[in-house]
């Protein structure tokens, strides 16, 4: 089955509410689950992957009611998880595997996590071996990947060093040593969006983050508070709208309500620096998580270099910042970003891959890419192809707006796993040019 993609020679035009933010819906499960009493979620991303988190905390004893985009998770504390009557499945969802991991370490149980062909090919020891060193132990398959089984069992304070920038792996580690009896300090390599530290504080954990944002203590609690979250709407998702607001000749778009974690901005950082027409009109943070409304418009954008350093704060929208590259006057270059290989799929292979069949000059680096820009393609294919990978699937319905006719995109279907309507919330804004 394909996706007709078409043009949108007068741009896009609107407002536009974007579904919840996936990573704090995420965690507003999991620490509704171990907190005590009725934690309220409104706004939540019923994404496939969120839903599997989902699905999960009810199979480890956790009773959780949804009714659209609002849900009520009846914690159990920590002590009320129970043992899983059979292997739990992660389908998709890389976050749910590493979290869990985390959370299950402590727990007095076995649990398995099983994944989908392609989360199985993901690596997964960068999760359990920092967690050895609080005790948990972790059983991988010998690739290093699922299923893995864990075994949960008393779990002990520790000082972890960690090796690579997730900030995944580092709501792992803080989800485990809120389970040992004394104090641990954890150290990123570099710093990673903190939803999960934000998200705690307000729970009522005993948690710190030093003043160089990438040294967490965590002390044990033995109690979390149940919370009303009301989730923000998702930067991550309203990037491919951004990007098309800048891109899309003739566009202005307006985007509420939006989640704005100084951690999570980064697109709005290389945006400002392309020279893109944005403007940010920011909101009372709600528990620490700043919000505010973001407005773009079409406009030439100029090359931009990025490094190491700038990329954890980018990671998931690195695609987008190659097809905003695509789109400028000159030569842009993006390393340090071999973490894009071990995605959904090899965001490095296939943007380049994708990119190529609509004439765009894209280089293929160890980690990273090379993109010359023009204001023009000289499209080559016409079927483009998600690669199973709902980032590079969005990203491509964006870029398919610049051409100059229909094109196919094949593998539509994984865009639900972040942004169910999206194919839907694009038709709208170009309804309204």
């Amino acid at each position: 089955m394909t996706k007709r993609l078409t043009p949108a020679p007068h741009g896009l035009h609107g407002r536009l509410t974007v579904p919840g933010d996936k990573s704090i819906s995420h965690r507003a499960l999991i620490l509704g689950a171990i907190a005590e009493g009725e934690t309220t979620i409104a706004h939540f991303l019923a994404g496939e992957d969120c839903l599997t988190t989902l699905a999960a905390l009810e199979q480890v004893g956790v009773r959780i009611d949804r009714q659209g985009e609002r849900v009520t998770v009846h914690g159990r504390g920590w002590d009320g998880l129970t043992a899983p009557a059979g292997p739990l499945s992660m389908n998709n969802s890389g976050t749910t595997t590493r979290l869990l991991m985390g959370l299950l370490a402590g727990r007095p149980f076995e649990s398995q996590l099983v994944g989908d062909p392609s989360l199985t090919r993901r690596p997964m020891a960068r999760v359990s071996q920092p967690l050895a060193a609080l005790g948990g132990r972790v059983r991988l398959s010998p690739a290093g990947t699922l299923p893995a089984t864990v075994h949960g069992r008393p779990l002990q304070p520790a000082t972890v060093e960690m090796t690579v920038a997730s900030a995944q792996v580092k709501s792992a580690l803080i989800l485990a040593a809120l389970q040992a009896p004394g104090q641990s300090v954890i150290r990123e390599l570099l710093p990673t969006r903190n939803h999960t530290e934000l998200m705690l504080q307000a729970f009522g954990a005993d948690l710190t983050t030093a003043s160089d944002q990438q040294t967490i203590t965590v002390a044990p609690v033995p109690h979390l508070q149940a919370q009303a979250v009301a989730v923000p709407g998702d930067l991550s998702s309203a990037a491919f709208f951004l990007v098309a607001g800048a891109i899309v000749p003739h566009s202005r778009l307006t985007l509420p309500a939006l989640g704005l974690n100084p951690t999570r901005t980064g697109i709005l950082r290389v945006l400002e620096k392309m020279g893109a027409r944005l403007e940010v009109t920011p909101a009372p943070a709600v528990a620490g998580e700043a919000r505010g409304t973001v407005t773009i418009e079409s406009g030439p954008l100029r090359p931009i270099t990025l490094g190491a350093k700038d990329v954890p704060g980018l990671i998931d929208e690195l695609p987008l910042v190659a097809l905003l590259a695509a789109c400028a006057n000159g030569s842009s270059r993006i390393t340090g970003a071999g973490e894009l290989r071990v995605k959904e799929s090899d965001r490095i292979a296939t943007v380049c891959q994708e990119l190529a069949k609509l004439g765009v000059a894209i280089e293929e680096l160890p980690d990273g890419m090379v993109i010359t820009g023009r204001p023009d393609w000289r499209i080559k294919e016409a079927v483009l192809d998600s690669h199973g990978d709902h980032r590079i699937g969005m990203m491509l319905a964006i870029a398919a707006l610049r051409a100059t006719r229909p094109l196919e995109l094949t593998g539509e279907q994984a865009v639900a796993v972040s942004y169910p309507a999206f194919f839907v919330h694009l038709a709208q804004l170009k309804g309204g040019a």
